[in-house]
């Protein structure tokens, strides 16, 4: 091989690395430039909603519509004196799903507000816990929502992509469930 193949090769090499890094970067502001608008309409949201049910319809609808990865959003709320305690499908948008009613010891879910620390589950085909809602679902997020210190519901998404959920999708995630968490402790 020549030395000016061999340094066209290098310099092309070299190219790609930093074309491909600059991409990445790019994609990574865009992300944060999507989270941060919607954490402000979610904030206007929540200014402007006169119930928890009207806030929680929006935030699903807000989420769903505005972050591109949140293909199914939606809350789960404890069902009053059921026994055992169970988790009810509230307010979502998204496909339709056969989980209307998730027992605490099922589930990502379950074990969300069993626990009250948020999950994230990268790859849903590894974890045993996952209730297939959808074969297009390859990752989810389930966010506790406390009312008075306890987990009175969650709200969870699902996405079609693998690791959907970093670290500003998790803080977004937990911020709307704190706001709905408030709202409930008011309403």
């Amino acid at each position: 091989m020549s030395v000016c193949v061999q340094r066209h090769e290098e310099l092309a090499t070299a190219w790609f690395t930093i074309a491909f890094r600059v991409k990445l970067r790019v994609m990574a502001e865009l992300k944060a430039t999507k989270t941060e608008e919607a954490r402000r309409a979610i904030e206007r949201l929540n200014a402007n909603a006169r119930t928890t049910d009207q806030l929680m319809e929006g935030i699903c609808q807000l989420l769903n519509e505005h972050m591109l990865k949140y293909n199914w959003v939606g809350f789960y709320m404890l069902e009053e004196g059921a026994n055992p305690p169970a988790l009810l499908l509230g307010r979502y948008q998204g496909a339709m799903t056969p989980h209307t009613r998730i027992f605490l010891n099922q589930g990502i879910c379950g074990a969300a507000a069993s626990s009250g620390k948020t999950i994230v589950v990268d790859d849903v085909k590894k974890d045993s816990r996952y209730l297939a809602c959808s074969l297009e679902t390859k990752s989810e997020i389930v966010v506790p929502v406390f009312v008075h210190g306890k987990v009175a519901g969650e709200l969870d998404i699902d996405s079609h992509f693998a690791a959907a959920f970093g670290e500003e999708d998790r803080k977004l995630v937990e911020h709307c469930a704190q706001l709905v968490g408030k709202r409930m402790e008011k309403d």
